[in-house]
């Protein structure tokens, strides 16, 4: 099994993707994270999938109002 990799990608590029997905589809951004964490997980394809879900967290948050592009960022 290979090793694994370390994540280049920040809480500011989650932030980033998640507007641009809310931006560019509303609430369709929802869905397509979803089908994303679907695919990859039934891949076994565990890291990339908890990738989109930590996405559709701020997507959903994002849609919500809680937060903006502006807001800090606080990791839980």
């Amino acid at each position: 099994m290979p090793a694994a990799r370390a994540s280049r990608i920040t809480p500011e590029d989650i932030r980033i993707i998640a507007f641009t997905l809310v931006n560019r589809h509303g609430a369709q951004a929802l869905g397509y994270a979803d089908q994303a964490v679907i695919e990859l997980d039934e891949k076994g394809e565990t890291e990339s999938a908890d990738a989109w879900r930590a996405l559709r967290s701020e997507i959903v948050d994002a849609l919500d109002g809680r937060v903006t592009r502006d807001t800090p960022i606080a990791l839980h």
